[in-house]
């Protein structure tokens, strides 16, 4: 029977605010045995120069992987953070991993990853009565996730992808990744795990379709930038349409009011991030020409949070704990409407662990202003013969 202990059971964490990169290395791994761990994950602060810190994780837990990224936020046991190094471990009584570090993503070379991931997830030895999952950590600003994401689905056989974008908290500079003590840019990492707990998939959002159809009739796909929304310059029609002047467009109005697209009867974000000279808008997802869109409007986000974090398993137990990728986005908007001590409050009461991302990834799809986790519960009981 578990006892009340508040934090997960299952991993171990470790924190620290300290502005100096080695002072938060040795802070944060100090509950951390690297003689029983598997891996780790670390998510990374913007304030924080990743290429040291990551060799600080590759000096003080010698032979234990580090993966992770840089973030534009972490959600630790206290709920969001914006400045503190965050370290996930994974111990080696309930985990194995396997992982690949694709280079080079922009421009991606789609049946390069193909074949090498292939490759790797048919060497992934299979343990019997294990399940398995992949995670993937992508650069932010490579803008390749989507065509990534739904190449790694298509490729890895029987295994569900979860994700989140790399961050630096809405600079939009750049990203990195982290692989073999290393910090990378321009590139991605896919994990392959498997593990004796049992665990659900979650996503969710907190937007309806409001209004009429929008249409993209000027875009250039591979830049993610749209030139015209029906027929008129992308900006202008943009701001008519949610009620400001084209000088008013902010970050928070882009969260406030996203575009939605519509895909096998659900609806996703496509969020914007940011207007750019000659009344151009520059987004996060995938865009294209001709694309049927239309105006979203926020439901109550606590409520939305609160539904989508009740997940439990056949028994009726709640999650030891809930690996989270949460879009910046989200936190934006919670921040300014001074929601963030209710939601902190709810992400540490459901045991949610992560970061705040610049897109997510499940089911084969890059997404906008979306949680998408991994809730993790205790093995199985099996019963003796």
């Amino acid at each position: 029977m578990r006892d009340l202990k508040p934090g997960p059971h299952f991993i171990t964490t470790g924190r620290s605010l300290a502005s100096d990169p080695h002072a938060a290395v040795e802070e944060a791994c100090a509950d951390i045995d690297s003689r029983t761990c598997c891996f780790v994950l670390a998510f990374i602060p913007n304030d924080l120069d990743p290429v040291e810190v990551s060799r600080g994780l590759n000096r003080k837990l010698a032979g234990v992987p580090v993966f992770g990224c840089t973030t534009a936020g972490q959600i630790t046991e206290l709920g969001y953070e914006s400045d503190t190094l965050l370290l996930l471990s994974f111990p080696k009584s309930n985990f194995r991993c396997s992982s690949i570090l694709f280079e080079e993503l922009r421009p991606l070379d789609s049946t390069e990853i193909a074949a090498n991931a292939q490759r790797q997830a048919e060497r992934f030895r299979h343990t019997a009565g294990w399940n398995r999952l992949a995670l993937v950590f992508s650069d932010g600003l490579s803008k390749q996730e989507d065509l990534l994401v739904s190449t790694l689905e298509a490729v890895v056989d029987g295994l569900p992808i979860f994700g989140g974008s790399a961050g630096d908290g809405l600079q939009y500079e750049e990203t990195f990744v982290l692989h073999s003590g290393k910090a990378h840019s321009n590139a991605a990492v896919l994990l392959l795990i498997e593990t004796n707990l049992r665990f659900q998939g979650i996503g969710f959002d907190h937007f309806l379709p409001i209004g009429s159809e929008i249409i993209i009739t000027d875009a250039d796909p591979e830049e993610r930038v749209v030139y015209e929304i029906n027929g008129a310059p992308a900006a202008l029609e943009y701001a008519r349409l949610v009620g400001c002047s084209a000088e008013d467009l902010s970050p928070l109005v882009f969260a406030e009011n996203p575009l939605l697209l519509r895909q096998n009867l659900n609806y996703y974000v496509r969020a914007i991030r940011e207007a750019m000279d000659g009344h151009s808008l520059s987004f996060l997802a995938a865009i294209d020409d001709g694309l049927i869109m239309t105006l979203g409007r926020g439901k109550e986000i606590i409520e939305t949070l609160e539904a989508g974090l009740d997940v439990r398993d056949n028994a009726g137990n709640a999650p030891d704990f809930i690996l989270g990728f949460d879009c910046v986005l989200r936190k934006l908007e919670i921040e300014q409407k001074q929601l963030s001590k209710q939601v902190s409050d709810v992400l540490q009461t459901r045991r949610v662990v992560g970061f705040n991302t610049y897109g997510e990834q499940q089911s084969g799809l890059h997404m906008n202003q979306t949680f998408v986790g991994v809730a993790f519960f205790e093995p199985e009981k099996r019963e003796l013969s």
